[in-house]
C-alpha cells in the first residue's frame, strides 16, 4: 500500500480564468506556471502549484475548502479587508473567492507543514517556524 506524502496541487474551478488571476493578484504575488489557453492557469508556489480550471456553471461547496500557507498572514487579512471581501473572525482567515472556493489562510511560521532549506531559499524566503510548530515537528520526529 502507497503512503500519502503531500500535495502537488490542488485545483480550483473559476468562470473566467484571466478574472481569476487578476482577482488573486490582488492578494497574492503570483508566479504563473503556465496556461492551457483559456482553460486552465497554474499558479507556482515553490514545489506545488494552484491549477486554475475553467468551469461556466457557478456553484458553491458547502464544507469543502483548502488552506493556503503565507509568509505574512496579517498582510493577507488587510489585503482582503481593503478590498470588501467578507472574512471569518480574526486570528482566523478564510474567505470565499467570487466563484465559491473556500480559502483558509495560515501563517508558514505557525504550522508544521516545512518546506526544505533549498525550496524556502529558491523561492526567496527565510522562514522560522514559532516553538508549537517546532514542537509538532519534533513529535513527529520530522526535525
Amino acid at each position: 500500500m502507497a503512503r500519502l506524502v503531500g500535495i502537488n496541487h490542488i485545483a480550483l474551478e473559476v468562470e473566467d480564468i484571466d478574472e481569476a488571476l487578476a482577482w488573486y493578484r490582488q492578494f497574492f504575488e503570483l508566479e504563473l506556471r503556465g496556461r492551457i489557453g483559456s482553460q486552465m492557469a497554474f499558479i507556482d508556489m515553490g514545489d506545488q502549484f494552484i491549477a486554475l480550471a475553467r468551469d461556466p456553471i457557478p456553484h458553491t461547496d458547502r464544507e469543502r475548502h483548502f488552506g493556503l500557507v503565507v509568509d505574512d498572514k496579517a498582510a493577507v487579512r488587510a489585503a482582503l479587508e481593503e478590498a470588501g471581501v467578507e472574512l471569518t473572525r480574526a486570528p482566523n482567515c478564510s474567505f470565499r473567492d467570487p466563484w465559491g472556493n473556500h480559502v483558509q489562510i495560515v501563517d508558514y511560521r505557525e504550522i508544521q507543514f516545512a518546506k526544505t532549506e533549498r525550496v524556502l531559499h529558491g523561492m526567496g524566503l527565510e522562514l522560522e517556524k514559532t516553538e508549537r510548530a517546532l514542537a509538532e515537528l519534533r513529535e513527529k520526529g520530522l526535525l
